[in-house]
């Protein structure tokens, strides 16, 4: 696979050259910066980019415009996103946003690097993939909304598991429950969240959007307390 990194840490980013290297993968570009980036995917033609929230000059959003407008521009490019901590309003922001794949995962995430390289895998392949952490918060965030209390808690534990990406095999074992035991309940979210069939495959990730978009601007990271606990506090993103 061909990738693009955009990342302003050298240690980081020479990281992820390595271990992608490592894993199969070609790093056609590798940027400290977002300025050239479109001209880089341009030129290069990667089938994935992988972009820090923050970056330079003023490490505040480079990260997020860059990645909105590459979503907005060349919507068939696969985009993962990486950040040091859950920054709700940005996550938001890019999981609503039109453009194809994505991912968004803590950077925490690459020391995991069997876990971390199947991600870059699912997201290069057309799933969209979150972190647990960022699922956790922005379920918590959502959990006033009407739609959100007609689910009951064992329909919101599968949509937490829906949403980091996980297929109904994956959920069915995660949470011990069957494969068509999942299915229903997935039925049942799709219904209360008032998501009609769209012949595109297309629910799963309108579900987990429906969650967040009223979500406000707060950055703070759930506390243990605060996220799902009917199933194992994992990085693991099956």
């Amino acid at each position: 696979m061909r990738i693009l990194i955009c990342e302003d840490s050298v240690l980081l980013r020479e990281g992820l050259v390595r271990l992608l290297e490592h894993g199969g993968h070609t790093v056609v570009a590798a940027l400290p910066e977002a300025s050239g980036l479109l001209e880089a995917v341009e030129a290069n033609d990667p089938e994935l980019c992988i972009l820090d929230v923050r970056l330079p000059p003023t490490f505040t959003d480079e990260g997020i415009l860059a990645a909105l407008e590459l979503r907005r521009l060349r919507p068939g490019l696969p985009v993962l996103v990486l950040s040091q901590y859950v920054e709700e309003r940005y996550a938001s922001e890019l999981i609503a946003a039109q453009g194809g794949a994505f991912g968004y995962l803590l950077k925490d995430r690459v020391a995991d690097v069997g876990e971390f390289i199947e991600s870059v895998r699912r997201i290069a392949g057309g799933a969209t993939v979150l972190d647990p952490e960022v699922v956790a918060q922005l379920l918590t965030r959502r959990s006033r909304d009407d739609r959100m209390r007609a689910l009951t808690e064992r329909e919101r534990t599968v949509l937490a598991a829906l949403a980091e990406g996980r297929s109904n095999q994956a959920i069915a074992a995660l949470l011990f429950l069957s494969e068509a035991s999942v299915e229903k309940h997935i039925t049942a979210i799709f219904q209360k969240l008032q998501l009609e069939p769209d012949g595109g495959g297309n629910r799963r990730v309108l579900a987990a959007i429906a969650h967040f978009e009223s979500i406000g601007s707060s950055s703070t990271v759930a506390s243990d307390a605060d996220r799902p606990s009917q199933y194992p506090q994992t990085g693991a993103l099956a």
